[in-house]
């Protein structure tokens, strides 16, 4: 089994693929983690310009040697290279599971509204770095290369279609070519680093898509490193999101164990088998 790791928004420091070789080789002897040298370049905020972070994701999603596209980390910038992307995957990239979170919505969303069937939201390579991170990095593998299930985000049943996404991407994707639709899912939600009113204008935008209001219902995961708010918004990002979804006729269906932490768990897009074996 071979994952290749590429860096569309921003880049990753040698030692990150190092901890992950050695935590793989110590865990998953049988799986080989190919970092595309692309993931180490740096051309000013961005791991290269938008031609190479490009070419990078093409050359490893339309490799059938592959099994696995692994996002390297977050950031921003795998919006400005999604659409250019899109036109160029051949068949073998279809096969492929494209495994990532946060920034990487932009991609995994473009794909899902394309028809691509194995997309994921999940921890990142970056994450080793994260107190507990090493416990995320092996979250995935456990899951992709040994079939285990107790990763998976726990309120997932297989009823309903589920989609995960950061507040800020999905709000920014909506109206754009990027835009997958979410008729009948489980939505999940989680940010970081974004102050509440911040949110409380993203969920508005977001429960005001029609796309959105065609959901089964919205789950919260955690927003973190919310910084302060002067005034005080006075309401927690539950309270936001539980208001937007009243008055768009949206269900809230509770808290979920996804967010931009060691304790992120994975979230199949579509139908999945269940958390619980």
């Amino acid at each position: 089994m071979r994952i290749g790791v590429v860096a569309p928004s921003t880049p990753i420091e040698t030692s990150v693929a190092d901890r992950v070789l050695a935590l793989a080789a110590e865990h998953h002897p049988g799986v080989e983690i190919v970092f595309h040298p692309q993931c180490f370049v740096v051309h000013k905020h961005f791991a290269g310009t938008d031609a190479d972070r490009a070419q990078a994701f093409l050359e490893v999603a339309n490799d059938p040697s592959f099994d696995a596209l692994w996002h390297g980390r977050g950031g921003y910038g795998s919006n400005r290279i999604a659409e250019a992307v899109l036109p160029h995957l051949s068949p073998a990239a279809r096969d492929k599971t494209y495994i990532g979170y946060s920034d990487a919505g932009f991609i995994l969303g473009a794909l899902y509204r394309a028809g691509f069937p194995h997309l994921v939201h999940a921890p990142m390579p970056a994450d080793i770095k994260r107190d507990g991170g090493e416990a995320a990095v092996l979250r995935v593998l456990d899951w992709f290369v040994a079939d285990a299930v107790d990763g998976l985000e726990p309120s997932i049943d297989g009823s309903a279609p589920v989609a995960a996404f950061n507040i800020t991407v999905l709000s920014h994707m909506l109206g754009t070519p990027l835009e997958p639709d979410l008729s009948g899912h489980v939505l999940i939600l989680e940010d970081v680093s974004e102050h509440t009113y911040r949110t409380d204008r993203a969920l508005f935008h977001i429960t005001s898509s029609p796309n959105v209001r065609k959901v089964a219902g919205i789950r919260l995961g955690r927003c973190s490193l919310v910084p302060e708010n002067d005034p005080d918004f006075g309401d927690t990002e539950e309270e936001i999101l539980r208001f937007w979804c009243e008055r768009a006729g949206i269900p809230f269906l509770g808290s979920a164990d996804i967010g931009h932490d060691a304790d992120n768990k994975i979230v199949p897009f579509g139908r999945a088998r269940p958390a619980i074996p």
